[in-house]
This record gives C-alpha cells, structure tokens and sequence, in this order.
C-alpha cells in the first residue's frame, strides 16, 4: 500500500519536500483544505515563518482540524517553523503566536540567529541509516533549536562542533518528527525516507 503524504502548502519549500517525499516511494499531495486534510496518513509541515504559517492555518480553517487530527494520531514531520509548530512550548515567540502542538519540547525561535547566520554542518541522528559512517549534511537558516526534551520526547540529534556544540536539532515522539533543518534542500532523503517509515508503520 502506498502512504499518502500530505505537504501543508501554505508556505516553504512544498515542492521540495514533495519531491523527496516522491522519492522514497510514497504519494506526495498539497494540503491547503480540510477535505485534503482528511485524505492524507501523514503530514509534512516546511519551514518558512511559524507566525505566518499560524496566521494561514487558521486564515484557511486548518488549525481546529489539523489540531485534532494530530491528536488523534496522524503521524506528522516539521522542519524549522514545523519543529515550532509542532512543540507544546516556544521560547521568543509573538505574544499572540499559537501552535499545534503535540511534541513535548520546548523550542526557541531563531536561536541561532538571523538569516545571515544561517549556516551548515554535519549530523549523526538516531534512527537514520548509516549516519554514523555517512553524516548527514545539514542546512539551517534562521532555525530553532530545542531547549528542552520532555519525558514524552527523544532527543535525535544535536549539533557536534562550534559554538553551539549540544544544541538538539532532531527530536521525535511516537509518530511526530521535527528537525531545525532543512532536509529538502541537500538532496538527501534520508530523513523523508524515516518519516515515511513512521507513516507506514501507523497504517
């Protein structure tokens, strides 16, 4: 059976993320309607602004159904603002900023800096093959990082050298995944290929 991923096209790298998700062999559509909502096992959130993308989610009357739709189980993948988007807690956020949640981390936006900070760097992630002896090369612009791992949460990855040596960057619970980075920007679909594994695995 082939997984149907959704990518939430409101903002971000949509076409991207669909192709890596294409990629690894499963069907990749574009959610901006809840009836395209209903139709999907799984869920790409992209970066882009997480206030933006909150606006747009309820500007679309997504954000009720989507919120519940996590909640009920559907497994969901955010990179950068999908990370924020996706914590149950944000540091540096707007005062009237609202997330999904569901991710029982704290994040902090634009941790490590402004856009012209943005920089890359090699990563070993936890249930990611061969990232041990092949590093998977990472992208991060304007990203967020996590502050603090609930009980509920795992830890994946953390950034390994420099001045922000430590910082986690890649966390899941059950079948939600988030990184600060962007995967869909390297070519390497290593990351897509785990969440489609998560989205098969809950079918």
């Amino acid at each position: 059976m082939t997984a149907t991923i959704g990518i939430l096209a409101l903002q971000g790298d949509v076409r991207e993320h669909a192709r890596a998700i294409e990629h690894v062999g499963a069907r990749a559509v574009p959610v901006r309607r809840v009836a395209e909502l209903d139709a999907i096992d799984g869920l790409v959130i992209p970066g882009g602004e997480s206030t933006t993308i909150d606006k747009l989610l309820r500007a679309f009357d997504l954000f009720g159904p989507l919120q519940e739709r996590l909640r009920a189980g559907l497994p969901a993948y955010g990179s950068c603002a999908g990370m924020i988007l996706l914590a149950d807690r944000v540091i540096g956020g707007t005062a009237d900023q609202q997330v999904l949640g569901g991710l029982d981390i704290t994040v902090r936006r634009n941790a490590f800096g402004r856009q012209v900070d943005s920089f890359e760097t090699d990563l070993v992630i936890d249930g990611i093959e061969d990232s041990q002896t092949a590093p998977l090369h990472a992208v991060f612009i304007r990203a967020p990082w996590v502050e603090e791992v609930g009980p509920r949460a795992v830890s994946l990855a953390s950034i390994r050298t420099g001045p922000a040596a430590g910082r986690i960057v890649a966390v899941r619970q059950g079948p939600l995944l988030a990184t600060s980075f962007h995967p869909e920007v390297t070519g390497d679909a290593r990351v897509h290929r785990l969440f489609v594994q998560i989205v098969r695995d809950s079918l």
